[in-house]
């Protein structure tokens, strides 16, 4: 996944929008788009949709955001695992010990609705409580349904009490970095996926490019988008290169040709192990988003 679109639960013309907006992943959301008195419909909407598209193979992954497990609202919401999404997006996630939590009650649903075991995946927003940032270390080996963590600014910033949690230039100011970096971190210890928050300034694609770009860098794989206009440039983003690709390419090779090396040589440049697995990893994300790696 490159891509991942919120889009409300309780609307849908918003939702069919969505499915046809290149994402790679729709989040069908339960939680913060959604007022108090909408949540049962939202839910009803949501499953029917499930109903719909689960089934096909023209869809993207479809996952839904859940109302967090302090809220009560859980169970109900987990009522559109009758709809098999591909997974669940748990917010407010607090370390390893809320995943085993989730895990459970989607052990009981898929056994209620007749679901092959595990079929619902996990992913979880991990910075969006102060207490949150201290259990960050805690994920890896809490279930294997966890394919993905991501981290959030807004209600870290309410928590924290904050004035803003970006600067006049739009870049996130320190505590939220300290929040970036943990899930990044957390994401690689628990070996899923690291994927980048929301850009909130939907109408500034040059502010998204460079802030995707960043995220690129730094070791993200994605990034979540909460409107259809951010799509196109999230997925070219973290589409590999054809530079890349052939880079990645020669690495691979020259450690093919040399089995034994803990180092190679190209172009006057030296590549150790790292540098292998990097390019391994590009060239199953060049594979993954239909590029031609051969």
């Amino acid at each position: 996944m490159r891509s991942l679109l919120f889009v409300p639960g309780d609307s849908p013309s918003k939702l069919e929008k969505a499915r046809l907006s290149g994402a790679d992943a729709l989040i069908l959301d339960l939680e913060d788009s959604i007022a108090s008195e909408r949540k049962a419909e939202a839910r009803a909407i949501t499953l029917a949709f499930l109903n719909e598209f689960a089934s096909r193979a023209d869809r993207p992954r479809l996952f839904v955001r859940v109302n967090g497990l302090h809220t009560g609202l859980t169970d109900d919401d987990l009522q559109v695992v009758a709809g098999r999404p591909d997974g669940v997006m748990l917010p407010k996630a607090e370390g390893g010990a809320s995943i085993i939590h989730l895990d459970a009650k989607l052990a009981a649903r898929e056994a209620m609705y007749g679901l092959d075991e595990a079929h619902v995946r996990i992913l979880a927003l991990t910075t969006e409580t102060a207490k949150a940032l201290f259990l960050a270390g805690t994920y890896a080996g809490a279930s294997p349904r966890l394919t993905g963590l991501t981290w959030g600014a807004e209600d870290l910033s309410a928590e924290l009490g904050a004035e803003t949690n970006r600067d006049h230039d739009g870049r996130f100011l320190d505590p939220y970095r300290l929040a970036r970096s943990l899930c990044l971190a957390a994401a690689a210890a628990a070996a899923v996926q690291a994927i980048d928050t929301v850009y909130v300034d939907f109408r500034n694609a040059e502010g998204l490019r460079r802030e995707t770009e960043e995220a690129r860098r730094d070791g993200f794989t994605a990034k979540l988008a909460i409107h259809p206009a951010q799509v196109a440039v999230i997925n070219e983003v973290f589409t590999p290169t054809p530079a890349a690709i052939a880079k990645a390419q020669a690495i691979v090779a020259a450690f093919a040709a040399e089995p034994g090396a803990g180092v190679v040589g190209i172009d006057g440049v030296m590549y150790d192990r790292p540098h292998l697995a990097r390019a391994r990893d590009l060239l199953a994300r060049a594979q993954a988003a239909g590029v031609a790696t051969s």
